[in-house]
């Protein structure tokens, strides 16, 4: 779920413990790939691979991609122990390693947040849109000030950047950075990307979109 430098080195600190609580995949990832097929699949940000295994289940090839060499060490592991088969690859979400138009499935989710400043962000939705395939579909979910921890937080409509712990075993922190999107700032940055926005959603506290390639 790295997505730049920083996260990946902040994610590599916290990678084994943070997998552990990384087991499941998210409903709304399971929704958006029921009935969706293709020959590449790409998950951006995949994190421990917890969704490339389902992705795996969708497209003939997966890509995984993430900033984290630990986080991408406990995806490999994952793909070996429970017989799925993904491609991983160090990677910048702002700048994706694979061709134009070469993606026919992506989730790109809990990743984008992680990213700044916002032209990084906007530049992580332009890649994703260059590697979508015509007629590809991809998943984009950020957290959102709509989520219960952020609801006594005032913003002007642009979301708030903070810092978020995570506490290892034995007490140490890890600070996270997050760009926690407002609901109506994540549709304008679909907008201004060069994606299609198809359809967008709030649940759980996240911003979810269903995007395509622009045009």
């Amino acid at each position: 779920m790295g997505a730049d430098r920083h996260a990946g080195q902040t994610y590599d600190r916290i990678a084994g413990h943070f997998s552990q609580t990384r087991e499941y995949p998210w409903p709304e990832i399971e929704s958006f790939l029921e009935g969706r097929s293709g020959a590449v699949g790409l998950d951006l940000g995949c994190g421990n691979g917890r969704h490339a295994e389902v992705l795996a289940a969708h497209a003939d090839r997966v890509v995984g991609v993430d900033a984290s060499t630990g986080l991408l060490a406990e995806a490999a592991d994952r793909a070996t122990e429970r017989g799925f088969a993904v491609d991983l690859v160090a990677g910048d979400a702002g700048s994706i390693p694979l061709r134009a138009d070469a993606v026919d499935l992506a989730v790109y989710v809990a990743t984008l947040h992680h990213l700044r400043p916002r032209t990084r962000r906007l530049a992580s939705l332009n890649e994703l849109g260059r590697t979508l395939a015509p007629g590809g579909r991809a998943l984009v979910s950020a957290w959102s000030t709509a989520h219960d921890r952020f609801v006594d937080e005032e913003t002007d409509g642009s979301g708030l950047d903070t810092e978020i712990d995570w506490t290892l075993p034995g007490g140490d922190t890890v600070g996270r950075f997050y760009h926690v999107y407002d609901p109506r700032e994540f549709e304008a940055d679909l907008r201004a990307s060069e994606l299609a926005l198809l359809e967008w959603e709030l649940s759980s506290g996240n911003c979810y979109a269903v995007v395509g390639p622009g045009e």
